[in-house]
């Protein structure tokens, strides 16, 4: 097992941590590390009075005995991801888990420069936003698409980011609504495995239904949904310009064609991400909704948005 030397340096920050939490009157503290560490130690050097202090890294492995010196592990499984994403994901995951309130203060510890090296500290304020995903989040839409169908279809996406397919990540995409002009912007991207299926068979109420979608979402193409959650087509090349929009830097080309489509016509796309499995919702060309795939989808705020000067493949 490789180790996290608990160094005078990572000592200082600690006791640093802490003696801020005390400040603030944070409600916790969350250490995110790259391997296991002296959690004994640790704890010692934060205060009694900071109740709450999670442990975050990788691997379960790394995270044995923790929990005996009343440190509360979180296991990531994202090794190899970007920092942001890390910590972003360590804090959705305490909220979903509820070691975490939607509304509190933490106090981030994490290795901001260096790997094995800890020495960055943050102030982070979860904000409601940060809290499980329901229909309520959808009343703010203006759409035609009733809101109980277009939840099926955006917990629909959120399984498929989620549970991937055969072990493999899966990104596909959902355009629902005003499907007569979506019609005029596709064209197939090769055989259509709902052609010739009545209505009923293709109607996302049935479970059987959705089952289906997840094989098909492993091919490449959109699905064109109707309002009332019946998939119209499937395996559709989407072909709009991308005219006067701004995204978030490094989304790529499927979430460029359904914030475009959602632009150009009165629908509403919904993408899935094959890198992270994380589902956005595009109306009227913008990013209207974040969710993240976990067990109990949650709410996530985007970061700073801008033009990416170069598309990814998500």
């Amino acid at each position: 097992m490789t180790l996290q030397k608990f160094t005078r340096e990572f000592a200082s920050v600690t006791e640093a941590a802490g003696n801020l939490a005390c400040a603030v009157k944070a409600d916790a503290i969350l250490f995110l590390l790259d391997a296991a560490t002296d959690w004994e130690r640790l704890r010692e050097l934060i205060p009694p009075e900071i109740k709450r202090v999670l442990v975050a890294t990788d691997r379960q492995e790394d995270l044995a005995g923790a929990d005996k010196y009343g440190l509360i592990p979180l296991v990531l499984n994202k090794e190899d991801s970007p920092l942001l994403e890390r910590l972003q994901h360590a804090l959705i995951e305490a909220v979903a888990d509820e070691l975490l309130a939607s509304h509190c203060d933490v106090i981030a510890v994490y290795c901001g420069f260096e790997v094995n090296r800890v020495d960055s500290i943050s102030i982070i304020r979860l904000d409601e936003r940060m809290r499980r995903f329901t229909s309520r989040d959808l009343q703010r839409l203006e759409s035609s698409v009733p809101l109980n169908n277009l939840k099926i279809v955006i917990d629909l996406a959120v399984a498929i980011g989620r549970e991937g397919r055969e072990g493999k990540k899966v990104g596909t995409m959902f355009i629902v609504g005003d499907t007569r002009k979506v019609l005029q912007h596709c064209k197939d991207s090769g055989f259509d495995p709902l052609k010739g299926y009545g209505r009923k068979s293709r109607n996302l109420h049935d479970p059987r239904v959705r089952e289906d979608i997840k094989e098909i979402a492993q091919m490449d193409g959109a699905f064109v949904v109707s309002p009332d959650a019946v998939v119209e087509r499937s395996r559709q090349i989407i072909e709009v310009l991308h005219e006067n929009l701004q995204l978030s830097k490094g989304l790529g080309s499927r979430h460029w064609a359904g914030a475009a489509i959602s632009q150009r016509t009165k629908a509403i796309a919904i993408v899935v991400s094959q890198s992270s499995g994380t589902v956005r919702v595009f109306q009227n060309g913008a990013l209207v909704l974040r969710i993240e795939p976990m067990d109990q989808a949650v709410k996530w705020q985007e970061f700073n948005y801008e033009s990416p000067a170069i598309e990814g493949d998500d």
